[in-house]
């Protein structure tokens, strides 16, 4: 029986680890989020994910520890080999993932269905100012960067044929989350029926 990848991705300010979050007090059944192994110190604002040295991240990504890693912002980013644990039992997974790794992810999870969280950019620029990790012009440039960075992407999911959702969080958080629960419980019914379909014929 094999699982579904769900990976999710969207810019800093999106709303990702919040909707991760406040999905993990309700997720449908048999779903599992993947706890991330990140380098960045401990006690880190954000998600909750397991923070260790590079040094400590290099050996374990050496030991095949890891389904999948890459970097981004300066830190190294990790997702367990539990991973393909959860997937040959029949789970639906959610990887909290990076943008740029999409395409990689698609070849190691030909099935694999991309999650886009977007907010509109207004919205999305208040939300890094309130943050107050940036300067003004460091904005800019993120919500430039972005833009550019979003229009790549749609280009290739669209040209290799990878599934994907759009999934809009500029709105109340609740909404967005019922949204993707919505989304996951669709995603592993259909599953479910491939299964027996093919269990029948």
């Amino acid at each position: 029986m094999a699982g579904k990848l769900v990976y999710m991705v969207g810019p800093s300010g999106s709303g990702k680890d919040s909707l991760l979050q406040a999905l993990a007090n309700d997720l449908p059944h048999d779903c599992v989020i993947m706890k991330r192994v990140i380098t960045r110190p401990e006690n880190s604002p954000g998600e909750v994910a397991d923070s260790v040295s590079m040094q400590s991240f290099e050996q374990i990504e050496a030991q095949g520890g890891f389904a999948m890693s890459w970097r981004a912002n300066g830190l190294a980013y990790g997702i367990p080999k539990d991973l393909d644990r959860h997937l040959g039992e029949g789970k639906t997974v959610l990887v909290n993932g990076s943008r740029s790794y999409c395409t990689h992810v698609s070849q190691l999870y030909p099935d694999v269905i991309i999650v886009l969280v977007a907010v509109r950019p207004e919205l999305l620029r208040q939300r890094l100012i309130n943050r107050g990790r940036e300067s003004l012009q460091e904005i800019t440039l993120r919500l430039e960067r972005n833009r550019c960075l979003e229009q790549v992407l749609h280009n290739k999911l669209a040209l290799r044929q990878i599934s994907f959702f759009l999934l809009d969080n500029s709105g109340d958080l609740s909404l967005a989350v019922e949204q993707l629960r919505d989304k996951l419980e669709t995603w592993c019914n259909a599953r479910i029926q491939s299964e027996k379909s093919t269990f029948l014929s």
